[in-house]
Parts: C-alpha cells; sequence; structure tokens
C-alpha cells in the first residue's frame, strides 16, 4: 500500500477542485467483500495527470468521462488518470472490497452473544480507499452522498439522516462539504434510542445484545450530550454545522472514538456490562465533549495536511475536558488529567520519538499517522490551558470564533490558526507557538528559597526554554493536627520571574504548578519534600495531591526516587485517598510499571504484599458501602497483585467479595486471568466460564485466559494465533497478548522473547498499521527488563525492514525499556553502597 506525500498532496490540490461523491455500497454480498460503487465529479484547472486511490479486491470497471479505462493500470492502490483536459470531469469506479476484522477500512463482527452482524467505517487516516475510491486527502473536501444496501431487519446509520427507500436500501442526506476520511457508515440489526434537541434528531446505537446496559445509562448520556452541546453553543458563535447527531457504540473500535461529522462512533466498553467507578463514567462524559468539540474544530474547520492533526486533537482534548468541568457533574475532570492523561504526554515527550506539537516535518501519511500520540493529544491540551491562561478566556474564545468564521467548511493551518487568535489580542502569539507549538521535551521546574534577611522570597528555577504562567501553593501544617495541612495563599508566577517573589514567612510545603495549569515536570526543594512524603494525604485538594503523586512518578522514572520509597509513600497514605482518579492511577503505577519493571525480581515479592496490605486498608475503609468506587478500584487491583490464589478463588467461588461487590463478569474475568497466571485453574474452568458468558467480552477474557495459562502448550497455541495466523480480530489479539506474558512465568517464556522481534516485522507487514501498533504494545516483552532483550531490540530497529508503525511502537517500548534497566541498576548501586 503507496502512502500519499505531503508533496503530492499539494501538487493534487492545486490541480483539482473536487466537487461532489455519490458513493453505493451493498453489504448483501457475503460475509467476506462488499461491493462499492463511485462516481465523483471534480473540476482540473489544467491539462495533466492526478491519480485516485482505492485499494479493491476486484476493479471491475472504471471509466472517466463516459470513456472506459484499463483496470490493470491500477498500481499499488493508485488508479492513474492521465492526459485530463481542463475542466469538469466524472469518474465512475465498480468495485469489490474486503471487509476488515482489525478495526480499519469496513469492520465486520458477528457478535457471539446472538450471532447478529454489524459492520462500520473507520477511514482515518488514509482508508478510506478501503471503501470507496476517492482523493484521499483532508483539503479536497467534497458533498458526499452515500446509499446502502443492507440486509433486511438492519438499520443504516450515516453523517446525514438516513431513509430506509424499502427493499433494504438507504439513502442518507447529502453532506455539506467534508473530508474523505470524515464519511462513516454504521449498518446492523442496532438497538437505538433517539430523541431530539434543539430541532435536531439525536441517536444513541448499540448491539442488541448490550440494549440492557444502554438503556440503563441512556439518560446519563442523553442529558451529556445535550449539556456539552449547549455550552458549545454559549462558547461558539458558528452553529453546529449538520443536520443530526448520531452516537454509536460500536465493537472492536480501534480508539476511544471518532469524530465522523453526525455520526460519532464509540469503542462499545463505553457502555458499561459491569460495575465502573464515577470515574470512569466522568471518562465516557469527556470522550462524549471531546467528539462534540471536533465538530467544529476538525469537521468544520479541517486541517490542510497531517502536520497540523495537533489542532484538530489538542483542542478537542482541552475543550473536552474543559467542557465536561463546566456542564456536566463532573465538576473536576482536570486531576484526572493530570493523573492520567498528562503522565502520558511527559512519558511520550521524553522519548528519543518525541516531536513538537505542531511538527514540521512530516512528509507523508504513514509518518502523520505516528504522531496520534500523548503529545499531539495531551501535550497539545496541556498547551492550549496555558494559553488560554496567557490569553484570558475571553481572547481564547475570541480568536476562536474567528478561526471559524474564517474557515468554515474550508481547512486552515497552524499559521491560520495563530493569526485569529493574535487578531483577538496585544500579546504576541507567534512567539508563544514558538516556544510551546515547535519544540520538544518537558521542562522541570524548582523551587529556590532565599530567606536571608529574615523574609523569604522564591524563585522557579527553570530547566528547559519555555515561558510558564502557574501558581505556587504554598501550605502550612493545620495547628490542630492530625497530619493536615493548610493552604495560606497561591501566588500567581511568570517564568522566568523578572525578579524573586516575597512569600514572607517559610511555609511547610512549597508546591509550584499547583493548579496544574501548565505543562512541566515539578521538584521540591528539600524542606518540602520531605513534609509531602509524611503528610502527602494532609494536602486539602485532590488536584494538588495530582501534583505531587505526578512529580514523585516522575522522580522514579528519571531514576531520583528509589521504587521502594514511591510505594512507601503509597501504602502510608494512599488508604486515606478519596479521589477515585488520584487512588486509581497510583495504584496503577504501582502496581504495574513500578512493581513488574522498575523493581528487581528479587524485590517483586515484597512488592506485590505491600500493595495487597494497602488494598485491605482500602477494603477496611470501604465497608460501610459510602464508597462503592473506590471500593471498586482496591478490589480490581487485589486482584491483579494476589501472590497467592486461595483468597481470590474464594470469590470466584462464593460469586461475591465479602462485604460486596458481588462480582459481575468483569471481576469474574479478572480474577480467572490471575489465576491462570498462578496456575490455579484450567482449561475447564475457562471454558465453564465462557458458557456462562459467551459475550464478545466473554471470548476476550478467555483467550487471555488461555494465553495466561503456565502450561508450555497453552503458550504454543497463543503464540501461534497471534503469529502464525491472521485469524484473530485486533481485540482477539490484544486479549491474547495481554495474557501471553506474565513476569511470574519468565523461565517458561524465555524462548518466546527472541521470536517475538522477527514475527512481530512479519505480522506488521502482512495485517497492517492496528495490528503492528497492537503487536508492538501488548506482545512485546516489556516484562524481561535485561540487556539481552534491549540488545536484541536495537538490532531489530537497526537491521529488520520494519513498517513505520511498528517501528515507532518498538522505538517506544525499547526506550522504556532501557529507563527500567537505567532505574534497576541505580537500585542495584544504593543496595551496594547501603552494604558497604
Amino acid at each position: 500500500m503507496s502512502v500519499l506525500t505531503r508533496d503530492e498532496a499539494q501538487l493534487r490540490a492545486q490541480f483539482l477542485d473536487v466537487h461532489r461523491y455519490t458513493v453505493e455500497l451493498d453489504l448483501t454480498t457475503g460475509a467476506e467483500t462488499f461491493d462499492s460503487r463511485t462516481a465523483i465529479r471534480f473540476t482540473a484547472r489544467s491539462d495533466g495527470d492526478t491519480f485516485v486511490e482505492l485499494k479493491p479486491a476486484e476493479l471491475r470497471s472504471v471509466t472517466l468521462d463516459g470513456q472506459p479505462l484499463d483496470p490493470e493500470s491500477l498500481s499499488e492502490d493508485r488508479l492513474p488518470l492521465k492526459n485530463l483536459t481542463a475542466g469538469p470531469h466524472e469518474l465512475r469506479v465498480d468495485a469489490v472490497m474486503r471487509y476488515s476484522r482489525t478495526g480499519e477500512g469496513m469492520h465486520r463482527f458477528t457478535d457471539p452473544s446472538d450471532g447478529e452482524t454489524y459492520v462500520y467505517t473507520q477511514m482515518f487516516l488514509d482508508d478510506v480507499q478501503r471503501i470507496f475510491a476517492a482523493f484521499d486527502q483532508p483539503d479536497l473536501k467534497a458533498v458526499f452522498e452515500v446509499s446502502v444496501k443492507a440486509p433486511g431487519g438492519w438499520t443504516v446509520l450515516a453523517n446525514g439522516v438516513t431513509e430506509h427507500r424499502g427493499d433494504g436500501l438507504w439513502q442518507a442526506a447529502p453532506t455539506p462539504p467534508v473530508s474523505t476520511y470524515l464519511v462513516a457508515v454504521a449498518a446492523g440489526p442496532w438497538h437505538s434510542v433517539r430523541t431530539e434537541h434543539r430541532g435536531l434528531p439525536f441517536g444513541l446505537h448499540c448491539r442488541r445484545s448490550l440494549a440492557p446496559h444502554l438503556d440503563a445509562d441512556a439518560d446519563e448520556i442523553l442529558d451529556i450530550t445535550r449539556a456539552c452541546f449547549d455550552r458549545y453553543h454559549e462558547k461558539f458563535e458558528e452553529p453546529y454545522p449538520f443536520d443530526s447527531y448520531d452516537q454509536a457504540f460500536v465493537p472492536e473500535f480501534n480508539a476511544g472514538a471518532m469524530e465522523n461529522p453526525g455520526l460519532v462512533t464509540f469503542r462499545d466498553d463505553f457502555v458499561y456490562r459491569s460495575a465502573v467507578t464515577d470515574t470512569e463514567r466522568q471518562t465516557r462524559a469527556m470522550v462524549i465533549a471531546h467528539e462534540m468539540a471536533h465538530m467544529w474544530f476538525g469537521d468544520l474547520v479541517t486541517l490542510k495536511w497531517w502536520d497540523d492533526i495537533w489542532l484538530n486533537e489538542s483542542f478537542a482534548e482541552y475543550m473536552g475536558y474543559q467542557t465536561t468541568a463546566e456542564a456536566t457533574r463532573f465538576t473536576d475532570p482536570w486531576t484526572e488529567f493530570g493523573v492520567t492523561r498528562k503522565s502520558w504526554g511527559y512519558d511520550a515527550d521524553q522519548r528519543p520519538t518525541t516531536h513538537p506539537v505542531a511538527p514540521e516535518n512530516v512528509d507523508d501519511t504513514a509518518s502523520a499517522l505516528l504522531n496520534f500520540d500523548g503529545i499531539s493529544y495531551a501535550k497539545g491540551a496541556a498547551a492550549l490551558r496555558q494559553l488560554a491562561a496567557w490569553l484570558g478566556e475571553k481572547d481564547f474564545l475570541a480568536g476562536i470564533n474567528t478561526h471559524f468564521k474564517r474557515h468554515r467548511f474550508g481547512n486552515a493551518t497552524l499559521a491560520d490558526f495563530i493569526d485569529s487568535l493574535a487578531s483577538a489580542t496585544d500579546r504576541d502569539v507567534p512567539a508563544w507557538a514558538d516556544s510551546w507549538l515547535r519544540t520538544t521535551g518537558v521542562d522541570t521546574l524548582t523551587p529556590v528559597i532565599d530567606s536571608a534577611g529574615g523574609t523569604c522570597t522564591l524563585t522557579a528555577d527553570r530547566t528547559g526554554s519555555r515561558p510558564h504562567r502557574l501558581s505556587a501553593g504554598l501550605y502550612d501544617h493545620d495547628l490542630a493536627g492530625e497530619g493536615r495541612l493548610v493552604l495560606r495563599e497561591r501566588i500567581d508566577l511568570d517564568v522566568p520571574q523578572a525578579a524573586p517573589q516575597p512569600i514572607g514567612k517559610r511555609p511547610a510545603v512549597i508546591l509550584l504548578n499547583d493548579d496544574d495549569i501548565t505543562y512541566a515536570k515539578v521538584r521540591f526543594d528539600a524542606a518540602s519534600f520531605d513534609t509531602v512524603r509524611t503528610t502527602l494525604a494532609g494536602l486539602p485538594d485532590p488536584l494538588t495531591r495530582a501534583v505531587v503523586w505526578n512529580a514523585l512518578r516522575d522522580a522514579v522514572r528519571d531514576g531520583e526516587l528509589p521504587p521502594a520509597a514511591y510505594l512507601e509513600t503509597a501504602r502510608a497514605h494512599l488508604p486515606h485517598e478519596t479521589d477515585l482518579a488520584v487512588a486509581q492511577g497510583v495504584l496503577a503505577f504501582a502496581a504495574g510499571q513500578l512493581t513488574d519493571q522498575y523493581l528487581t525480581p528479587e524485590d517483586r515479592p515484597a512488592a506485590l504484599a505491600t500493595l495487597t496490605s494497602l488494598c485491605r486498608d482500602l477494603l477496611r475503609r470501604t465497608e460501610d458501602g459510602d464508597h462503592p468506587g473506590l471500593r471498586l478500584i482496591a478490589v480490581r487491583h487485589l486482584i491483579s497483585v494476589a501472590a497467592h490464589p486461595e483468597t481470590i478463588a474464594a470469590w470466584l467461588a462464593d460469586g461475591t467479595v465479602p462485604g460486596g461487590p458481588e462480582l459481575d463478569p468483569e471481576l469474574r474475568w479478572r480474577i480467572l486471568a490471575r489465576l491462570a497466571v498462578l496456575g490455579a485453574t484450567d482449561e475447564n474452568a475457562i471454558a465453564a466460564e465462557l458458557a456462562r458468558d459467551p459475550s464478545a467480552s466473554g471470548q476476550e477474557g478467555a483467550a487471555r485466559c488461555r494465553a495466561a495459562l503456565p502450561d508450555p502448550a497453552a503458550k504454543r497455541t497463543a503464540w501461534e494465533a497471534m503469529f502464525a495466523g491472521d485469524d484473530l480480530s485486533n481485540y482477539l489479539f490484544t486479549a491474547t497478548a495481554q495474557g501471553f506474558w506474565q513476569p511470574e512465568q519468565a523461565e517458561l517464556v524465555r524462548e518466546y522473547v527472541p521470536r517475538f522481534y522477527p514475527d512481530a516485522v512479519a505480522l506488521a507487514a502482512r495485517r497492517g498499521p492496528a495490528i503492528a501498533v497492537a503487536a508492538g504494545r501488548w506482545a512485546f516483552p516489556a516484562h524481561a527488563v535485561d540487556t539481552e532483550n534491549l540488545a536484541l531490540g536495537e538490532a531489530c530497529l537497526r537491521d529488520a525492514d520494519l513498517t513505520p508503525a511498528l517501528r515507532r511502537t518498538l522505538a517506544d517500548r525499547l526506550d522504556d525499556l532501557s529507563r527500567a534497566l537505567t532505574v534497576r541498576d541505580g537500585q542495584r548501586a544504593g543496595q551496594a553502597s547501603r552494604t558497604a
């Protein structure tokens, strides 16, 4: 499959105006392929040649202005159009296309619960060619008129309102001008909940087997949708630009969601089958707000080329969190952003593969696909939050509204965006953009206190180059005691500072970036660090505690804080934590990256025991039933860190945790997976659980459990399923990979570590980017923190013919592995020093 270069796209955009696509899809032709017929009306601005993209199973016929073209001229998914004359043209293409099992193109899924089949499209970034012929680049917008022939009993959803014309034929209303990657179709026997808001049809859709779960949450989802819709109309002068708003929860979706105008597709994990925490509900609300923001920033105004993907994702990420906080019952989503999303950005920004938020060297579509990461989302959103604080919300929104007005239904660049913002303020926005959007890496801020003369002054020492507007929190011990801290005041700082800031009497704790309004690593002065280690739970605000926990996490990753010290701090303070996002974030890091990778194998059993004790404390604290979310987090993590099977096996046998909760499908599969790792279950028990829960999630749970069994035959079967065959869907591949590598089974799977690299290279070349990323992320032997694994990976990067997606993912994982080795070396050096 060829990739489109920026130069090719620029030349084609100068040569063509594309007006309208008429697309006819026939989904009644079998389980492997569907028919696709496309008519494209376009104008050539001069005489010349160009091409159209198409990746068919069979190309039946092509005509240009009524004259046949040779289907054999298709090469590397490009159909050449030669000797075009200036003026209007019509291209017609009749092709047979393949369904996908990887979440790319037209994905087809049969629900194991009831045998019903569903299909949906994912055309991002350049997968429209898997569905119909197109001039596939974002700045060749056109009107799309789509019709679909579907089996009886199916409903077809699309970007516009659809109408059933009889005999399974569905016609969608023509779209306004949109980019090719935003066209969407979802078809199947959907369960739907429909309503109207402000004269527009709203709909929720899911598989029939999930109907009771969607119905249970429909009011909440629709309330959030309406609230966000209304809030955006208060912020934005441009009204919602499409004729309807459907939200379809679809199976085996690779991303969290996709902003198709009028038809947002979400992974159907957001239709909860089992108990979830309020933070998880908040995340769903944020994703709803994020995707709706795209209707303006991404769909109404679209990037010109993929180097400006941050204009889509950073804006939607920022608006998603901000609007969730403003318009819904979830008033503190920025704490979860600080704990979860910013750490994603910080990690990505410290790897060799880092890139600016707004990179200048995105030369082709394959390179562009690599930049959908923690930088384009989390760092970009943090930068926009910093920009809004620097400009003030009024000027920030004025600039955005100018941008919408100037470029509605068109395309824009970073320069256009900066120019729109600059029109609303006297501040030097281009200079800010150069500092924040064109640079890489994470600044580090450290407080410097000078107490000469009897009055303390504060200076924020900066390692890095960006300007920062932030708050510094000054905390004193609560005179009432009990280990609490009270906020004396927050002072505003602009870094670099013109002069030291007087702060009066030295506080017990000085916390830079206390409101988490900037993007930077934070360090403590020595006195503040000692106080934080002993009184962290006494800090009054969850966001403040999130900033502190992030600082400790960064210190562990940078080799400045021993992993055992982080665990001791968690053991002391997490049993008193009240915020769900903070508790989940700390436990996830402690039980995952820290215990499985940063601690040495010799120290791991003690760490698991510490985490088990911590989770038991949380269970005891939540026995009164007043904190169900915190209790659920404790139960999940106690299962995951169990070193012995007896307790969790008893829970599974009884169907409940003593004192609650009762075990729902998610908890049952979680326990069974851990029992598999510990060698305390077998295939018969897995098969029995699958008979109890034959759903798609159950199939994934069974795959995860089978791959986790400490049995050579089970490991061999799992490996062959992942790497020797192509039958596993994207979700079943991921589940199998998640079960395969276990630190407790290092010796059993040692022979597979060197096999991973050549097998992953072949798999990525055969199955494409989505499976390549899944292989690099989930099937990578991350547990093998040793120089041999690192050397094998580096040799693969150096010598193998890697696809871009696998190369990027492996480079990131190997950098994580190298960091873990460095942290372990530091522990061993410290232990040797203490012994000496």
